[in-house]
């Protein structure tokens, strides 16, 4: 990727560069005018494109990941205070790649981390949702990581929790495997439409 007035992701990352906190940006609060789509692609390995070539530098990634935002209109943004580019997403934003469980039974805590370095503990603020995956119908589990924007789980962590999982009665009487984090109870299954 060049540097230069034609670059538009070069006057991005210098946006976004000067922002000095790790933690994510208050993108929830800010309305700048959309500029339309320059080719940023988000694919579902969690690989991030610009114009279709690969972004290797790592740092820019992370840069980027702190001022998504995924709006009401199912559509994720790459959003500063003066400026919203669409971002092509294949599947979800982020990609959890590690899992550490800390605890035991109802008291435990899934803590998973993000390709972009997200630490998330999975509970009632950050739940996983699983969603019927076709053509096999097998289920593919997500995480919410903050406003909207989720990680799909590694098919290794997904592994994980299901070595994890346990019978649980619901308030429907009837028994339902799945995990437990910070309180909350997890069904392995597809949740409803």
């Amino acid at each position: 990727m060049g540097e230069g007035p034609n670059n538009p992701i070069a006057g991005l990352e210098a946006v976004v560069a000067r922002s000095a906190a790790r933690a994510p940006a208050p993108v929830e609060s800010w309305n700048p005018p959309y500029c339309g789509d320059i080719g940023l692609r988000i694919g579902s390995d969690g690989t991030w494109y610009y114009q279709e070539s690969p972004i290797g530098r790592a740092e820019l990634v992370s840069l980027f990941a702190r001022v998504l935002r995924r709006d009401a209109d199912g559509r994720t943004y790459l959003v500063t205070p003066a400026e919203k580019v669409l971002i092509t997403v294949d599947d979800a934003p982020f990609v959890a790649v590690a899992l550490e469980v800390l605890g035991a039974g109802r008291g435990q805590m899934l803590v998973m981390r993000t390709n972009v370095d997200d630490t998330v503990v999975c509970g009632p603020e950050h739940p996983l949702r699983f969603v019927a995956s076709p053509p096999d119908g097998g289920l593919k589990p997500y995480l919410l990581v903050r406003g909207r924007l989720e990680a799909l789980l590694r098919r290794s962590l997904y592994y994980d929790l299901v070595a994890l999982a346990v019978t649980e009665r619901g308030d429907d009487g009837q028994d339902a495997l799945g995990v437990w984090s910070s309180g909350q109870f997890f069904p392995l299954a597809a949740a409803a439409p």
